[in-house]
């Protein structure tokens, strides 16, 4: 039986649960749903982080651009998060490996056709592939947004069944429902056009995305026909529970 093919993108406010640290709470979260989850989806993993690790570490000082600091944390924390990563999803028999990417790999046909036979070998070979970009030489994941574009960009390479966005909130809300300060999630998404005037734009906490950079994804996806789901990646057991409709969330077919 062909197993589902889940793209997995985790934002820096997942997975630090909005704290100052990276949460090996929430990553030990991902491990145990993935390995229940094992026998009829494969997983390939968009991670941010790299950056909120490295300054648990070090603080880096510079007379340089901010741009130039953000890189190197970046550089620094990379190694760490993998790290996290592999102790955490081995302990549960994952096997995971590292692949970084940038924006610029998806505009030259050689390259994306190296990306896809390479991720291919490794999910063949149950690898779990956790992607970030390549943040020492682009630049465009602190700039652009957080990831959702990169993670779009893969889910639609890689002819992802469904692409997951774990956010800090249940989904998109409703313009009014926010300006009312009472929340509701549009739940099914249909027209693409109206949801975005629904969105209200703010940046994440730690990532530098937020609502719109979503909306950017979602239109990426969308153009491969790749279901993109945003779910509330705080709360436990949210991939499970967002297959089996038990929580709110929107999803856009």
């Amino acid at each position: 039986m062909k197993k589902k093919r889940i793209l997995l993108k985790i934002g820096s406010n997942t997975l630090t649960k909005e704290t100052d640290n990276i949460s090996r709470g929430k990553i030990e979260d991902i491990a145990n749903q993935i390995a229940k989850l094992q026998d009829t989806c494969e997983f390939i993993i968009v991670s941010s982080g790299a950056i909120a690790v490295a300054k648990q570490f070090v603080k880096l000082e510079s007379k340089r651009k901010e741009i130039f600091v953000k890189q190197a944390l970046a550089s620094i924390g990379q190694p760490h998060l993998i790290r996290i990563y592999q102790e955490i999803f081995r302990e549960l028999g994952l096997l995971t490996s590292q692949c970084l990417l940038s924006y610029s790999d998806f505009e030259k046909q050689e390259s994306k056709t190296n990306i896809v036979n390479t991720i291919n070998v490794l999910v063949n070979n149950n690898y779990i592939p956790i992607i970030n970009e390549n943040d020492t030489v682009a630049t465009d994941e602190i700039k652009f947004g957080d990831n959702d574009k990169l993670g779009a960009l893969t889910a639609s390479l890689l002819s992802a069944d469904l692409f997951i966005i774990a956010t800090n909130t249940n989904g998109i809300y409703t313009k009014e429902s926010i300006e009312k300060g009472t929340p509701k999630t549009i739940e099914l998404v249909e027209d693409f056009n109206a949801l975005k005037h629904q969105v209200v734009n703010s940046k994440s906490t730690h990532g530098t995305g937020g609502m719109q950079s979503k909306i950017d994804a979602i239109s990426v996806a969308k153009q491969s026909n790749v279901e993109t789901w945003i779910v509330n990646g705080l709360e436990d057991n949210f991939i499970i529970n967002a297959l089996e409709n038990k929580i709110l969330f929107t999803k856009i077919k």
